[in-house]
């Protein structure tokens, strides 16, 4: 009997433990964390496979033209971080209730490329989809 039970707790380990977070990711109802979700995938995780789950087919299909993050990162955002915090901007919360199946999106970076610490700014679009899943679906040109 104890051989039993040693198996299934192996057995759910390791089915827990394969789950990549591509599920979790998709299920997030907040589109201010999806956009946070995607750039921590890209410049923390380093799994462009995770970025990609949150995007429109559109550019979920150029992210993984780019196959590396580190070509991600230098050709669609200018931006390069070995480490990176971001926050989101929470003022256009209550205007986004308004305009409920849109989104717009601006994110605050505070990082470190090879010892340096860099600051960016970024702002992205986001739809909301039937099933109420919120997708990434443009990269808005530098506020600035």
């Amino acid at each position: 009997m104890p051989k039993i039970n040693f198996l299934i707790l192996l057995t759910l380990f390791l089915v827990s433990a394969c789950n990549d977070g591509k599920k979790e990711i998709t299920k997030i109802d907040n589109p201010e964390l999806i956009a946070v979700a995607f750039f921590d995938a890209l410049y923390n995780e380093k799994n462009v496979q995770k970025a990609a789950s949150v995007c429109d087919p559109k550019l979920a299909r150029l992210i993984l033209h780019y196959r590396s993050p580190q070509a991600i990162a230098r050709h669609l955002f200018n931006m390069s971080y070995d480490k990176v915090e971001i926050k989101a901007d929470d003022n256009g919360v209550k205007l986004r209730k308004r305009f409920k199946h849109k989104a717009t999106i601006t994110l605050y970076f505070d990082g470190y490329y090879q010892e340096n610490r860099l600051k960016d700014v970024k702002r992205i679009s986001l739809v909301q989809l039937n099933g109420g899943q919120w997708v990434i679906n443009k990269i808005l040109k530098d506020p600035f």
